[in-house]
C-alpha cells in the first residue's frame, strides 16, 4: 500500500491481489462518501486499485476534521468496502483502510545572503510532499518583476517584499510572524539588528502590508502570499548592506482565525532556535546607495575644521610676533 501526499491531492494505491485475496470486488470500494470510488490502473504490468482525492473534494468525500497540534496538520481519509451479502448472511470481511497525510505549518525563513541574492527558499519534506516557501524582492509596487541580482536601493526608497508558498500552491494560508534586518548573514546577530515585523504586526513605522483586494492577496495570514513594504535604511557603521530574515507559519485554509495576527500588543522577539518545525528565509545583501552630495558634504565637514585650525594658528603667531616687537620698542624708549 502506498499513500501519496501531492501538492493538490491525496491518493492511496493498493495492489489488486490484496483485495482478490479477501474477495472484495472493485465496485464495492469507496470512501466514506460512496460517490468517491476506487479505480483500477495497471502500472508496469501490475494491477492496482487507486483512489485519488483532489484537495477541493477532501470534505465532500468524507475526509475527517483536520487534526492539528503546535507543529503539524493531519488530513485523514478512509477506504472501505461494502459487505458482500449472500441471501441474508455475510461471510467475507469488510475492508477498512484509514490513511493520512501530515503537513508541517510552522516554518522559519531568511534571505541567506545580503540583499544580493535573487530569492530565498526553504523546503520541508513531509511524506511525499515538498512544501516550499519563497521570499523575493521586487522592483516596484506591481510585484511583477523580481530582482535577479543583488539590489542597490536609495535610502528612504520603498523596498517591496513578497513571501509566498510556492508548493503546494494555494493550499495553506501563510502568516509572516517576524521579519528583521541584520548587517551580516547571521539571523541571530544582535549588535546590528532592526525589527520590521513582530508577532505578525508592524514594528517599524514605515512598514505597510499590501492593501486588501477582492481576493485578499497580500494581507498577512489571509492567503498563500504576503506582500509588504518598508523604507530603505542603513546601519550607522559600515558595511552599508542589509540581510533580511523572516519566520513564517503555515495554517490550514479552514483555520484562518489563529493565522490572522491580532495587532494590539507586541512582545519581544525571541532568539532564533534550531527548531526543525520552523523554516528560516533570509535575503541579502541589500546594498544602500549613498548619493554623491552626501559624500561631498561629509568631506567638507571633515576638511573644514582642519582649515579653521590652521587659520587660527597663523593668526595667533602673528599676534605673538607683533606683541614681542612692541615690547622691545618700549624697552628702548625707556632707556633713552
Amino acid at each position: 500500500m502506498t499513500v501519496m501526499c501531492g501538492k493538490d491531492y491525496i491518493s492511496i494505491v493498493v495492489i489488486e491481489d490484496f483485495f482478490k485475496y479477501y474477495k472484495v470486488p472493485l465496485e464495492s470500494l469507496h470512501l466514506t462518501n460512496k460517490t468517491c470510488r476506487a479505480g483500477r490502473e495497471v502500472i508496469d504490468g501490475i494491477a492496482y486499485y487507486i483512489v485519488r482525492t483532489p484537495k477541493d473534494q477532501y470534505i465532500p468525500c468524507g475526509g475527517k476534521p483536520l487534526e492539528n497540534n503546535m507543529t503539524h496538520l493531519s488530513y485523514s481519509l478512509t477506504l472501505m468496502s461494502d459487505p458482500q451479502v449472500h441471501e441474508n448472511i455475510v461471510r467475507e470481511p469488510v475492508i477498512k483502510i484509514e490513511y493520512k497525510c501530515v503537513y508541517p505549518y510552522i516554518r522559519r525563513i531568511s534571505l541567506p545572503f545580503p540583499i544580493i541574492p535573487f530569492s530565498s527558499e526553504t523546503v520541508l519534506r513531509v511524506d511525499e510532499l515538498e512544501a516550499k516557501v519563497e521570499m523575493n524582492l521586487f522592483k516596484d509596487h506591481t510585484y511583477t518583476e523580481a530582482f535577479t541580482s543583488a539590489p542597490t536601493i536609495h535610502l528612504r526608497d520603498k523596498v517591496y517584499v513578497q513571501v509566498r508558498v510556492t508548493e503546494p500552491e494555494d493550499f495553506f494560508h501563510l502568516r509572516v510572524n517576524e521579519c528583521w534586518a541584520t548587517q551580516t548573514p547571521k539571523p541571530n546577530e544582535t549588535t546590528s539588528m532592526h525589527t520590521l515585523l513582530q508577532n505578525g504586526c508592524v514594528d517599524d513605522e514605515t512598514v505597510a502590508f499590501l492593501n486588501s483586494s477582492a481576493d485578499d492577496t497580500g494581507r498577512n495570514g489571509v492567503g498563500s502570499t504576503v506582500q509588504y513594504t518598508f523604507d530603505m535604511f542603513r546601519f550607522v557603521v559600515e558595511p552599508h548592506e542589509l540581510y533580511l530574515h523572516c519566520t513564517v507559519r503555515l495554517c490550514p485554509p479552514d483555520d484562518g482565525g489563529p493565522c490572522i495576527p491580532e495587532c494590539k500588543t507586541i512582545t519581544k522577539r525571541e532568539a532564533v532556535k534550531g527548531d526543525p518545525t520552523q523554516g528560516l528565509l533570509s535575503y541579502g545583501p541589500i546594498r544602500i546607495e549613498v548619493p554623491e552630495s552626501q559624500k561631498s558634504n561629509l568631506l567638507i565637514v571633515l576638511v573644514l575644521p582642519v582649515g579653521v585650525i590652521w587659520v587660527l594658528g597663523v593668526f595667533l603667531l602673528i599676534l605673538i610676533t607683533v606683541a614681542k616687537a612692541g615690547s622691545r620698542r618700549l624697552s628702548r624708549l625707556s632707556r633713552t
